[in-house]
């Protein structure tokens, strides 16, 4: 299929963009590179533009003849949008409400949404499953809520077909060396605990290390970002054979602690890494683990890197490229 990904550019788009690829699709990067990188496009065509501008998004859906979007193009900080809630609903709700219209005037009717685990908030029971509480508690959570709730009325208007992925904690990078993480600025955990590794922050800082959890530090559901790719393959194939639109999790079942990651870093890299105890933040639970048992049952997806993998990927990328950034090779 052709296929457009919104976000194309960026550290999941940029691995899902090569895996569809790999499986022969042909995919248009459509990105406006404020947070993606050009050098992260390597693979099928690249058209800027911006969410933002409804004619352009429709002007390369009927350039392409595209037949099915990946949308993974947003705003993706939670503090962030608390303090500038603004600019989340408008680049994430509006701008999609853009890229919606412009499908179903380019009678595109398929379509695979980068939502998030920040739609369930503070979960009641664990492990959590796509019918547990929906209730997000930050505007970046509620903007991914807020869009899932369109793509229903979508559905029900004007045949679209969705599927929308909650990403539990993407990590990890390419095995093969060409992708990885580099975001400015940086707050995801593994990467700032290689950071630390590699003597690039200091201290590292531990937000929470009285948890009600065996080393006392909060426990997170990561899963490498080139198992989430193979998820929108499989995704794709599921919409074509007809498959019911639903949100469906995206993590592997299980949790490691952050002192965990910690120790394991250190283990990798054979270096120490100087630790700073801080106050939790508001609103982080101590736990956070999927059922993702839907999405392999119904999309025959199955993540196949562990944590270990997804340490070693990123320890490879992030002292190859000084810290994240490609060299000029």
């Amino acid at each position: 299929m052709r296929i457009l990904i919104t976000g194309g550019a960026g550290y999941i788009g940029s691995h899902t963009v090569k895996a569809l690829a790999a499986e022969g699709h042909e995919p248009v990067v459509f990105d406006n590179f404020s947070t993606g990188h050009r050098w992260a496009a390597q693979w099928g065509r690249v058209e800027e533009g911006d969410l933002a501008d409804r004619e352009r998004i429709r002007s390369v859906l009927d350039k392409h003849c595209i037949e099915a979007v990946v949308h993974l193009a947003g705003s993706a900080y939670v503090g962030e949008s608390v303090s500038n809630p603004a600019w989340y609903y408008r680049n994430n709700f509006v701008n999609t409400l853009n890229l919606l219209e412009a499908m179903i005037a380019a009678e595109v009717k398929r379509i695979i949404f980068s939502s998030s685990c920040t739609v369930y908030g503070i979960p009641e029971t664990l492990p959590i499953r796509e019918a547990a509480k929906v209730d997000p508690i930050s505007p970046y959570g509620e903007s991914k809520r807020f869009i899932e709730r369109m793509l229903h009325w979508f559905e029900k208007a004007y045949g679209l077909q969705w599927l929308a992925f909650r990403y539990f904690n993407a990590a990890g990078a390419d095995p093969d060396g060409d992708l990885g993480e580099q975001h400015e600025p940086e707050t995801h955990l593994i990467p700032l605990v290689i950071l630390a590794a590699l003597g690039k922050i200091f201290p590292f800082r531990i937000f929470g290390v009285d948890y009600e959890t065996p080393d006392g530090t909060p426990i997170r559901d990561f899963i490498h970002v080139s198992d989430l790719a193979q998820a929108h393959v499989a995704g794709l194939r599921f919409l074509s054979g007809q498959g019911a639109s639903m949100p469906l999790n995206l993590a592997t079942g299980s949790g490691e602690s952050v002192g965990s990651i910690i120790r394991a870093v250190e283990r990798l890299s054979g270096r120490e890494i100087a630790v700073q105890p801080c106050p939790r933040r508001a609103g982080d639970p101590a736990v956070l683990i999927a059922d993702a048992s839907r999405a392999s049952q119904l999309l025959n997806w199955h993540p196949r890197y562990g944590i270990d993998t997804i340490l070693e990927t990123a320890l490879r990328w992030h002292s190859r490229n000084g810290g994240g950034k490609p060299d000029s090779s």
